[in-house]
């Protein structure tokens, strides 16, 4: 019964989820980014054909589409198979990613912990009503934290099967063929994609100057330059451009593969070895663009246990995880280095103008006080999240040896960063949902005070009883758990109108269901807010008007609104209230008969 207790209880951790998902509201920002979706997957039809990647800083550019991409190609692949809407099918998705890095999450644990305190974090980690709801809803940092938590595990596992090579003899010839063979791979891969757009600029003033009668390689291929547009023949060559360069990199990489086969047979066997590590890393970093310190840790991992024999590894682990970004980012594709590095600016400095409810002040997003992150992160973890970190942190320092490793890369994954978001002032908003991919280790000094009671029996006893306060708040905020306070500051009672509660006004869809069931039919009904999270709940004959239209009705039977910002004090002020969606003293939506 021990051997299976981690996948019991972990498939109920499974099923629950299984059998709650199409019960949660749609998030605030999901329309914006299923078009961002959608607008980078036809990139890839669009590219090899036209030439023309047509998404910009204003089309959520600066975003890593990967995710998003995923989730709209697997849900509209799901609908015909699946009795359920796209919204909840992207609901599975987000859970099934989450589960997917929860289960990352008790493989690294089971690196340090023993079975019975890793299973304690990991359902630790997991039943958080925080982490669970933001697990239905959230489209990028559930999604980002479940990635970031596999791109670790599977570095980690990667570097764990790398042994010492066999001395190979390779003559200086051998030597010198390999070394020039891979710097040629590297500048000529690496320049072709990093100057597309400089390529482009140079096709196109051939193009212009051929027109023009002056001599060059285009005025002797094309006869007729002068009767067609600049754009067609720029369009022409440069499609001819990617073409060719696509069978370049074929050709080179097969050359460099078997030659590395040939004289160092180990090269490719630790390149498939890593292969999957990087394409998480890449994949991570297409979600967010803070990904690359997942690669960080990992680097960090395989140094502190192998030492200078990784730097190969590690060599091709980094070559690796930037091609998956590339390919998976079509925002990139024609300028790669400048817009990353501009999505990188603007994602650290995001200029969100909404302001920020925190301990019954309004602030601005970057004007933030110091005690932000500390008392959100003390009041929205469960009661004992932090007494058995600190008491973990503790014995791990105490436990020198075996717990070292784990002590510098919790400092490293958790601490550091903690640190820089404080002290650096880095704008937040929707309390700390953007640094969910900095908590783990929090979790596994959790485990670690599991592992310092050394009776199994007591050590079991002492989860169960820890898991308490986040079942129970699973149970009573469900389908609103992402908006949980813990008793230090009294509960969703104590944190209503001090703290932000419904910020993405999930609770739209409850208020649509009340609606559907009272409205008449083809009602007129005012949604003040995001009236999308309520129309695609709405029944088709109600007629939506929201402040986002021009079109109004001269009278409208009920009046939807969110608590947010005091909408429901402000719109139609003197209309009744009718029904209120609340959890506790914490009104999230309203619906009002004028």
């Amino acid at each position: 019964m021990k051997r299976y207790l981690s996948a019991i209880l972990l498939t109920c951790v499974f099923l629950a989820g299984l059998l709650t998902f199409n019960r949660y509201g749609e998030s605030w920002d999901d329309r914006s980014l299923q078009k961002y979706a959608e607008k980078s997957i036809n990139a890839y039809s669009t590219f090899p054909k036209e030439g023309v990647v047509s998404i910009g800083r204003e089309d959520l550019g600066f975003y890593g589409p990967f995710f998003v991409m995923f989730t709209d190609w697997a849900s509209k692949s799901l609908s015909p198979i699946l009795p359920f809407t796209l919204p909840d099918l992207r609901h599975l998705i987000y859970y099934l990613t989450y589960f997917a890095g929860v289960l990352a999450f008790h493989s690294i644990a089971n690196r340090w912990l023993s079975p019975v305190p890793a299973l304690g974090a990991t359902l630790l980690f997991a039943t958080q009503p925080v982490f669970w709801g933001h697990a239905f809803i959230n489209p990028k940092d559930t999604p980002f934290l479940a990635l970031f938590l596999l791109s670790v595990s599977f570095g980690m596992q990667a570097f764990d099967k790398l042994e010492a090579s066999p001395t190979i003899d390779l003559s200086l010839r051998s030597k010198r063929t390999l070394a020039l063979l891979t710097m040629l791979w590297l500048v000529s891969v690496f320049g072709l994609f990093i100057f597309t757009q400089a390529i482009h600029t140079y096709i196109e003033t051939l193009v212009i100057s051929a027109q023009a009668g002056n001599s060059n390689v285009l005025s002797f291929i094309a006869k007729d330059i002068s009767a067609v547009p600049v754009e067609t023949y720029t369009q022409r060559y440069f499609i001819l451009f990617l073409q060719l360069r696509t069978y370049y990199f074929l050709l080179i990489t097969l050359i460099l593969l078997i030659t590395w086969y040939a004289l160092h047979p180990n090269l490719p066997n630790y390149l498939f070895a890593i292969l999957p590590a990087a394409l998480l890393l890449g994949f991570a970093t297409s979600t967010r663009i803070l990904g690359p310190f997942a690669g960080v840790i990992v680097t960090y991992y395989a140094f502190r246990t192998k030492g200078k024999r990784a730097i190969p590894v590690i060599a091709m682990y980094a070559v690796t995880a930037l091609m998956a970004v590339y390919i998976s980012w079509p925002y990139l594709w024609m300028n790669p280095i400048p817009r990353f590095f501009e999505s990188l600016r603007e994602m650290s400095l995001y200029p969100w103008l909404g302001g920020v409810i925190f301990n019954g002040t309004l602030y601005q997003s970057t004007e933030l006080p110091i005690s932000y992150l500390p008392t959100l992160l003390a009041i929205q973890l469960t009661e004992p999240v932090w007494v058995l970190s600190v008491v973990g942190w503790l014995a791990a320092a105490l436990d020198k040896e075996k717990k070292r490793t784990l002590v510098e890369a919790a400092l490293l994954w958790f601490v550091l960063p903690l640190c820089a978001f404080i002290f650096f002032k880095v704008a937040l908003y929707d309390n700390f949902r953007q640094i969910l991919f900095i908590l783990p280790p929090v979790f596994l000094m959790a485990g670690v005070a599991f592992e310092a009671v050394k009776n199994v029996k007591w050590q079991a006893a002492l989860v169960v009883v820890t898991l308490l306060p986040a079942v129970f708040g699973v149970a009573s905020l469900r389908p609103y758990e992402y908006m949980y306070y813990n008793q230090f500051v009294g509960g969703v009672n104590g944190a209503a109108d001090r703290y932000e509660t419904d910020y993405w006004a999930t609770s739209y869809r409850e208020a649509a269901e009340y609606v559907n069931g009272v409205a008449s039919p083809n009602a007129n009904i005012w949604v003040e807010g995001p009236a999308h999270l309520f129309s695609m709940f709405a029944r088709e004959d109600l007629k939506i008007y929201s402040s986002g239209e021009t079109e109004r009705a001269e009278s409208y039977q009920y009046v939807v609104t969110t608590t947010r910002y005091n909408f429901d004090e402000s719109v139609y002020p003197d209309a009744e209230t009718v029904y209120r969606v609340a959890r506790g003293n914490a009104v999230l939506a309203v619906v009002k008969k004028p």
